[in-house]
């Protein structure tokens, strides 16, 4: 069993070390326009991370993440911004004195945008926590609604609708990744603790857990807290990388993308959501020049709008209707179970050329 665990370990090592190789080299060599691709997965895998632990984890049908993405973008850019960017931004009404000269570092920013959007998840939790199923999902909606018509409204701290421009974009892969590994690390280990073990009780059955000693509403909005915390930095960082935001980059189709993601990757499947949030990202660029009129043979077919989201919805209700529990399902990858998965084919193959197959290694709990 300690060499099994040695083993693994190398290899995470490994693997781990042949990703921040790849990073350097693509943040190096690959053109802007494919970094900030790469970005992008980054910034939503943390979101599908998140939604997955107060979600698939926990079983809240939360929809606030939105409202929880604008506060730590908003705070990220605003703390980022040189005054000479804001007072070039807030030319229809001064910023307030407080936010005029202030200008942080890259890291504080995101901690106190992370921060401030756990603070409102706190006031947004306690009241809407005790309710359950769709009326938990309505109102985290709506509260998410009310943060974006008050940075629509508070003129004077966000620029109201016209937004923030010229933010610096201080995002790179090391900040977006190394922020995505992070938010998988803790989401992992909090699941596999004996908190994981309550929350999934709270999942799936809130009466026998509270019988049997879990306090509902403690584990409940301590998932909360720790999803928005992830969230608001994953806000900052999309916003210093977009270099430009509103609040109507906080709509309620942002939700939509998020929970999307998270269905397609499978749920409570950090696997799953990793690996479709990266599909996603790269699929809706993939298909971006069908929204443009393009030539197929004889055929011409006009540039239609958003035509790549109809494609992607209907990917996802291929998934909903024929993988029920998402790509991945409830399953994470481990080593084990990748080495499992080749004995297999080995077996396979030696009995069609009708050698012996190799013996199957014990079945882990991953692929």
């Amino acid at each position: 069993m300690s060499d099994f665990f040695t083993r693994n370990r190398i290899l995470t090592t490994l693997a781990l070390i042949g990703f921040a190789v790849f990073l350097v080299y693509a943040q190096n060599n690959w053109d802007a326009y494919r970094l900030r691709i790469l970005n992008l997965c980054a910034v939503f895998t943390i979101f599908a991370v998140t939604f997955n632990l107060i979600y698939g984890y926990t079983g809240q049908f939360s929809l606030g993440h939105a409202g929880f993405a604008a506060i730590g973008a908003y705070t990220a850019a605003l703390l980022t911004m040189t005054p000479d960017q804001k007072a070039a931004n807030f030319f229809l009404e001064p910023i307030i004195p407080l936010l005029r000269n202030v200008e942080w570092p890259f890291l504080p920013a995101l901690l106190v945008g992370g921060t401030l959007a756990a603070f409102a998840s706190l006031l947004i939790g306690w009241p809407a926590l005790r309710l359950r199923g769709d009326y938990l999902a309505i109102a985290t909606l709506g509260f998410s609604e009310i943060i974006r018509i008050l940075f629509v409204n508070w003129q004077r701290i966000t620029n109201g609708a016209l937004g923030l421009k010229g933010i610096p974009a201080y995002t790179n892969l090391y900040w977006s990744w190394g922020a995505a590994l992070v938010a998988i690390f803790v989401v992992k280990r909090l699941v596999d603790s004996s908190y994981g073990r309550a929350l999934r009780a709270v999942r799936d059955d809130e009466v026998a857990a509270q019988a049997l000693g879990v306090r509902l509403f403690y584990h409940k909005m301590m998932a909360l807290i720790v999803s928005s915390f992830l969230v608001g930095v994953a806000g900052g960082l999309m916003a210093n990388l977009i270099s430009t935001i509103d609040p109507k980059v906080f709509t309620f189709f942002l939700t939509y993308q998020i929970v999307g993601i998270t269905v397609m990757g499978g749920m409570s499947s950090l696997t799953g959501s990793l690996v479709a949030a990266v599909l996603y990202t790269v699929f809706l660029e993939a298909l971006r020049p069908i929204e443009s009129p393009f030539d197929l043979g004889p055929l011409h077919v006009p540039g239609i709008p958003g035509m790549r989201m109809v494609l992607f919805s209907a990917l996802l209700l291929l998934v909903v209707l024929f993988y029920r529990k998402g790509l991945f399902g409830p399953r994470e990858f481990s080593w084990d179970g990748l080495f499992n998965t080749f004995t297999r084919l080995r077996r396979r193959i030696a009995r069609l050329w009708g050698g012996t197959p190799p013996p199957v290694a014990q079945k882990g709990n991953g692929l």
